[in-house]
């Protein structure tokens, strides 16, 4: 995408409107997501409870996004949008006034995780394909480009963010601070211009059943080879290679012994790697080929990531991670433009439930998996066969993939 197009998406009000909404909610959500681990730790202790409440957060997007994508593509999706943000508020709220009022205990947060991941399962298939809405199939990239800065920028700023509130007003108060951003997102939806013709209308009711919908987006997935192919890799990175987050610790404290502070700096060092990457794609004029930059993005995210699993020198490994960020985050938005260019309007819903699917819904999995992997045969043996299964996927879906534009 080049300057024009940049300033075309940027002078569009509802694309401002739902990047700034994006911007503090999604900075609410990593607040959250700290304050969340660091309550659990304290109250329990237990690495077991800060799973069972990540896999709470993440498998009904395995259960339900299906279901979720359908409705996508059954009803408005900003109405949809701005109810699965208030919705958000709920547990937010109740977890804030169970906090600060001293009644929360582990059982609680993880019934909260499970409510919010519920909630999850329906508004992340509906946020994928909105901007499909909202922008024109020439400027998608660019607008999921956008998007990835907003997610990785926040990604850096909310924990910052939730650091200093814990120190200085407590923990409840980035849970009361993340239901605010909620109602902020919920406003930047309400104040966009539907009669523009951007948005969605579904005047009519449905005519065929949510079963049948389902079926008819399954049925155009299996009929769309390369579709079919992207979505798997997909999958397999995401069972295999994006869970190595919660391995950083081992590498930093039993490999590379850099303590807390390296540790700080090899999750940085990925983020930095993720933003880089989301804006040279904002910046760069539209790729006439994608299909081959998935392929290259992929090869980079699965060698570097091998790289790190063997690297015992510290800076080696921040070079690693920073380029994995690079790739997979390249990765990702290619080909989440290529899926949406595929199908039509009427089915973009179902396929990014199935996109949610194999991306988020497959983290419970991916991180149950590399966990055991780990404990078994060690965190660098993990990774490195996780990687190596990585670019054994990119390397045989290749030659398909290659072709898409």
């Amino acid at each position: 995408m080049d300057r024009t197009a940049c300033h075309a998406l940027l002078a569009n009000r509802n694309v401002r409107l739902y990047l700034g909404g994006q911007l503090i909610s999604l900075s609410g959500t990593w607040m959250q997501s700290v304050a969340q681990g660091w309550l659990v730790y304290q109250l329990t202790g237990s690495a077991f409870w800060l799973a069972l409440t990540a896999i709470a957060l993440t498998a009904p997007v395995s259960l339900l996004s299906l279901v979720g994508g359908a409705l996508a593509d059954r009803y408005d999706r900003r109405r949809l949008l701005i109810t699965t943000q208030l919705l958000s508020l709920i547990p937010a709220l109740l977890l804030g006034f169970l906090t600060r009022s001293g009644h929360v205990t582990p059982g609680l947060i993880v019934a909260l995780a499970l409510l919010l991941g519920v909630i999850n399962a329906f508004d992340l298939p509906a946020r994928q394909v909105f901007w499909g809405r909202l922008v024109p199939a020439e400027l998608l990239l660019g607008a999921l480009s956008l998007n990835a800065v907003v997610f990785n920028a926040t990604r850096v700023v909310g924990p910052v963010l939730a650091g200093a509130i814990i120190a200085a007003w407590g923990t409840a108060s980035c849970f009361y601070l993340n239901a605010a951003s909620f109602l902020i997102g919920s406003a930047s939806l309400l104040a966009m211009e539907p009669q523009s013709g951007s948005l969605p209308h579904h005047s009519a009711r449905p005519s065929t059943s949510l079963l049948a919908e389902l079926q008819e987006g399954l049925r155009f997935v299996a009929a769309e080879k390369e579709s079919s192919l992207l979505l798997l890799l997909i999958a397999v990175i995401s069972l295999f290679g994006i869970p190595f987050v919660p391995l950083l610790p081992l590498f930093a404290d039993g490999i590379l012994h850099v303590g807390p502070q390296g540790l700080g700096m090899l999750a940085a060092s990925s983020g930095i790697g993720a933003l880089a990457a989301a804006l040279l794609l904002t910046l760069q004029r539209e790729p006439r080929c994608k299909g081959r930059l998935v392929v290259a993005s992929g090869l980079l995210f699965g060698i570097c990531l091998l790289l790190f699993a063997r690297s015992n020198q510290y800076y080696t490994s921040l070079l690693a991670l920073l380029f994995s960020g690079v790739g997979i985050v390249s990765l990702l938005a290619l080909a989440n433009c290529l899926l949406q260019h595929r199908c039509p309007m009427p089915l973009r819903g179902r396929v990014m439930g199935l996109y949610t699917l194999t991306l988020a819904g497959m983290a419970p999995f991916g991180h149950a998996l590399m966990g055991l992997l780990a404990g078994t045969v060690g965190a660098a043996a993990a990774l490195s066969l996780g990687s190596t299964i990585c670019l054994a996927a990119v390397l045989l879906t290749a030659r398909p993939i290659s072709r898409l534009a």
